[in-house]
């Protein structure tokens, strides 16, 4: 997000910071302690390489699916609880006669986020299309600092959680940095609680994106798809060249729905086996409890 200015009011912006608070996950219904120990039957690099393979083939079958996206970004005035400015979009992904991959927008009010006192960016329509979503393949893993925390008890879940960050940061590049709860059955991601990095704080073009959780479904028997992504945090500007300081209030849903298979994907071979299947009678498929819409 980006610091509106009116015309009339010609303000000039200093450094800004985003100021929220992410996910206190163990302090949270629905989450067990987290058990540091090593896992047990392999290493936690055999783990990442497994779950890095599983999460390519679902990338693959996600681009293989139909579904639909809605957006709405809120700005929140604190004094009333009430919203003062709103972006919404619905947007059917599908594909064209073709087979192209085509987004077909089916609502989209007046926008009206400006009243909030910010502007969407590119970096925004980017963070919904990419990061909100997060998945990490086989070849972003070398991008990724991947750090084991330990074991978790998700709502019917076994998961195993990792701290995940950019080793380095490319020019003009955006990454995820946070957790990651990966299903210690069917080896892709279930959950993840971050923010996208790097966030610009230089004088005068700041853009800032509060923190995000983001949870996934068993929805086609075997991968895990993202459902629903909650975003919200404090954006503060501060005061400059007379202009007072600013705090914004900002609050993002984004929930994918009504996925249907629009053509048959690929395999996944892990050490030469086949494991696309494995996993897939995993009982324990629901989510973990999304907060309340």
């Amino acid at each position: 997000m980006k610091l509106f200015s009116k015309p009339r009011a010609a303000l000039a912006l200093a450094l800004a910071l985003a100021l929220a608070t992410p996910l206190a996950a163990c302090a949270q219904k629905g989450f067990g302690p987290l058990d540091p120990s090593p896992p047990t039957g392999a290493t936690v690099e055999q783990i990442i390489a497994k779950f890095g393979a599983r999460e390519t083939v679902f990338r693959d079958a996600r681009d293989n699916y139909t579904f639909r996206q809605s957006v709405k970004i809120d700005g929140i005035d604190d004094d009333t609880g009430k919203v003062v400015g709103e972006y919404q979009q619905v947007t059917d992904i599908v594909f064209d006669k073709d087979g192209k991959r085509a987004e077909h927008v089916v609502f989209a009010p007046q926008n009206t986020i400006e009243n909030a006192g910010v502007t969407m960016s590119p970096v925004d329509f980017d963070e919904i299309e990419h990061r909100l979503p997060f998945i990490l393949t086989t070849e972003d893993l070398p991008k990724y600092d991947v750090k084991y925390l330990g074991r978790q008890k998700v709502d019917d879940l076994d998961t195993y959680v990792f701290q995940a960050g950019p080793r380095i940061i490319q020019k003009n590049q955006h990454y995820f940095q946070g957790k990651v709860w990966v299903d210690q059955q069917d080896f892709e991601i279930v959950l993840v609680n971050g923010t996208t990095v790097p966030q610009d704080t230089r004088r005068g073009h700041e853009d800032l994106q509060p923190p995000f959780t983001t949870y996934y479904e068993q929805i086609d028997g075997k991968n895990w798809f993202p459902t629903y992504t909650k975003a919200e945090g404090i954006l503060h500007f501060q005061a400059q060249n007379g202009a007072l300081s600013n705090d914004v209030h900002m609050r993002s849903i984004v929930k994918y729905t009504d996925y249907k298979q629009f053509r048959s994907t690929s395999r996944i071979i892990y050490n030469g086996e086949d494991i696309t299947n494995k996993g897939s009678d995993n009982p324990n498929n629901n989510p973990a409890a999304p907060p309340p819409k």
